[in-house]
């Protein structure tokens, strides 16, 4: 288990409301790129990066493919992940997931870190 340390992200109201978001942060002393995606009063957290080929998953910085169905696309190989849990359901990482970090809400900020 690895521990990070717990780092502001942002006010929650600073997150819109089922948008996808992308923030640049150090987690154990190297600088990775987060998605944030807040739906009501909860924010889930996931690296920035496809489990296919490591690649980001924006095709310009913060700037995201969704499928109709509201699905991250990857830009590259077309790997489709849901956003419950960040599974890929259709590409050629099917049955993998995007790697989730932990979020805590406290005081209407957005903390990033804990174990994961």
């Amino acid at each position: 288990m690895n521990l990070l340390p717990t780092t502001v992200v942002a006010a929650i109201d600073q997150l819109p409301e089922g948008q996808l978001v992308e923030r640049e942060l150090s987690l154990a002393g190297e600088l990775e790129s987060v998605l944030l995606l807040r739906r009501g009063g909860q924010v889930q957290a996931w690296l920035n990066l496809c489990p296919h080929a490591g690649r980001r998953l924006d095709y310009a910085p913060g700037q995201f493919l969704l499928s109709a169905g509201g699905e991250l696309v990857c830009p590259v190989h077309g790997a489709t992940f849901e956003l419950q849990a960040g599974v890929c359901t259709a590409g050629p990482c099917r049955g993998q997931s995007l790697k989730a970090l932990p979020v805590q809400l406290a005081d209407g900020q957005v903390l990033l870190g804990g174990s994961c």
